[in-house]
């Protein structure tokens, strides 16, 4: 039996059929830094396929393939759908039979299924029509410094040797947990802001892992790296 899977977002207006097929081949690639690349129907990881789709059929608002194969593939047999309505994108995959077995499946490549598609249906949208009014530079970084300032202080109270490390990983935790529960550091509700999904959704665990990993980047090319990955944004609260 296969699985069904189904990913959305809200969107301010549709996007044609053919834009989607287009995007979809050339977007994720994007997103995964290279490391998947695309060839006709198919994804590969290096020089293994992944997924092999047949060909695409459009029409007005949506695009569908059938999955043919590939080494994620048990069998052949199911579709992936890119649908775009007045107000939603959305991405179905139903019929899929896994390679992986059900529980091994659902641990492993669902999440990562679910970041990707994520990403890429929220790079579809797009940045226009924002959630809210975005917040300024400077209150972004009184509000970042508040949030180092806490994990600083709470990582001093440990013997010195282990305050590094500490301080690293209440770093990490503090702002993974804070972004996917609300949005909201200690900083950001000081200084009177959070952070959002570009269509103005919770940030999902994901996001935040992948925003927090990209902020070096951010950091080294003084550009908000992290939100245009992470398809995250921080408006005023």
């Amino acid at each position: 039996m296969g699985v069904r899977v189904e990913d959305s977002v809200s969107a301010s207006h549709p996007v044609a059929g053919a834009v989607l097929r287009d995007a979809f081949m050339s977007i994720i690639p994007e997103l995964v830094i290279g490391l998947v690349t695309t060839r006709a129907e198919s994804l590969w990881l290096g020089p293994l396929e992944m997924i092999r789709f047949g060909p695409p059929a459009v029409s007005d608002n949506e695009v569908t393939w059938h999955i043919e194969g590939g080494l994620l593939a048990l069998a052949p047999g199911g579709t992936l759908t890119i649908r775009s309505d007045d107000d939603a994108i959305t991405a179905t995959v139903d019929g899929y039979r896994p390679l992986l077995p059900p529980r091994l499946y659902a641990m492993t490549q669902l999440p990562v299924h679910h970041l990707i598609t994520r990403l890429f249906l929220l790079k579809v949208r797009g940045r226009s029509h924002s959630a809210g009014v975005p917040a300024e530079p400077a209150r972004r970084l009184v509000g970042g410094a508040i949030d180092m300032a806490i994990c600083a202080m709470a990582a001093s109270l440990a013997p010195r040797r282990a305050r590094l490390s500490l301080f690293i990983g209440l770093v990490a935790g503090y702002h993974i947990a804070a972004w996917s529960q609300g949005g909201r550091t200690a900083g950001g509700a000081l200084t009177g802001q959070r952070v959002v999904a570009v269509d103005g959704g919770r940030v999902t665990i994901g996001q935040a892992i992948t925003r927090f990993i990209t902020m070096p980047m951010a950091a080294i090319r003084l550009r908000a790296l992290h939100d245009e990955r992470a398809g995250t944004d921080v408006i005023l609260d």
